[in-house]
């Protein structure tokens, strides 16, 4: 299991992914929510680090990696990740922020995601989702898993999306990345 980087480390990492007895490539991704103040760069990485995702499944296609896209929804229990995002180091672009017409927006956003967040939602469901995946037979992982109980729309979205990359693969001839070649 690796994070966007991983495949392409170093030349012939593909090649050399593919001669090792591991023929799949799980990585964790996510963009929808919203973008309040302070988090831009945070939805931008989100963004970019997916993309990065979708080409490296269609580099390692050929070489018979199987790739799966982890996309976990929102949690306020279980993780760190709420207590320490949304408020910037930079106490000047928080005072000028609190200043203005977002005073107290910080607030209401982290109030507004404990309120959409089930009181049940258990972060360890993304780990069962990923033991899954890995306990799959090769050709049968599916290219995306969402795991929200929140349920923020980043399914639809990214449906929509995968389609329209997987149409423009077949209408330039290249969907034959869509899926794994089969190891020999």
């Amino acid at each position: 299991m690796a994070g966007p980087g991983a495949p392409a480390d170093g030349p012939g990492g593909a090649a050399l992914l593919s001669a090792s007895r591991f023929s799949r490539w799980i990585s964790s991704s996510s963009s929808a929510g919203g973008t309040p103040p302070y988090l831009a760069p945070y939805f931008a990485a989100k963004a970019a680090m997916d993309s990065l995702a979708v080409l490296y499944a269609r580099e390692l296609s050929r070489w018979g990696i199987e790739t799966t896209i982890v996309v976990p929804g929102a949690f306020t229990k279980g993780t760190k990740h709420f207590a320490n995002s949304g408020r910037p180091d930079d106490e000047a672009r928080v005072a000028e922020y609190e200043a203005g017409p977002y005073k107290g927006f910080g607030e209401e956003v982290l109030k507004a995601f404990a309120a959409i967040v089930p009181d049940d939602a258990d972060v360890t469901g993304v780990a069962d989702a990923i033991v899954d995946i890995v306990n799959m037979p090769f050709g049968k992982r599916p290219f995306r898993v969402h795991y929200d109980p929140a349920q923020d729309g980043a399914d639809v979205g990214f449906t929509v999306l995968d389609r329209l990359r997987a149409e423009m693969l077949h209408r330039v001839g290249l969907s034959d990345l869509l899926k794994p070649a089969k190891r020999v």
